[in-house]
């Protein structure tokens, strides 16, 4: 009797550390980035721009020159289309890479 309880107490305990050891493993994976893709970030490359002049509109700017706007905001990262100022120099046409 006591040998089946102590085979039982030893599965159990098994069962146990390797779940501890399978936890640890992820754990230590996400904290170094091990089996994760992180996305690749597109760098923008500008071919043509323009100057922002009285009364542009990032929604016009990308009519005039016919842009998506998700193209648009791409392109010109760090634009903030509510504090945009005449002379501000906008990419019109470039690429990502």
């Amino acid at each position: 009797m006591a040998n089946s309880n102590s085979k039982a107490a030893m599965l159990v305990n098994l069962i146990l550390l390797l779940s501890l050891l399978l936890i640890f493993n992820m754990a230590e994976s996400r904290f170094f980035g091990i089996g994760h893709a992180k996305a690749k970030t597109l760098t923008p490359s500008c071919l043509s721009i323009y100057g922002a002049e009285e009364g542009d509109t990032c929604f016009g700017i990308t009519q005039a020159f016919n842009l998506t706007t998700d193209f648009f905001n791409q392109i010109n990262p760090n634009l903030n289309c509510d504090q945009m100022f005449v002379g501000q120099w906008l990419c019109v046409d470039g690429f990502l890479s």
